[in-house]
């Protein structure tokens, strides 16, 4: 089965998950978003794309909130 190239920048073809990286210290989380994740068309599996590989913590994926702005650290997540 031949696959095809798939430009993920393409504002068109907006990511179905969006990856984080989360430590914890006490009580408190920390979340910073590392990648992205896109369904592939046949819908059996994901492509993940990472910008960052965390040695620690875990990585968590999410839906994308639609209406809150894009952050580099979103502390405030649980």
């Amino acid at each position: 089965m031949a696959r095809e190239n798939i430009n993920h920048n393409n504002p068109l073809n907006a990511p179905g998950y969006l990856a984080w990286h989360v430590t914890q210290k006490g009580e408190k989380s920390f979340w910073n978003k590392v990648g992205a994740a896109w369904k592939h068309k046949d819908g059996r599996g994901y492509t993940l794309q990472l910008e960052t590989c965390p040695i620690n913590g875990r990585i968590v994926l999410r839906l994308p909130l639609e209406d809150a702005p894009e952050t580099a650290n979103d502390a405030g997540r649980s």
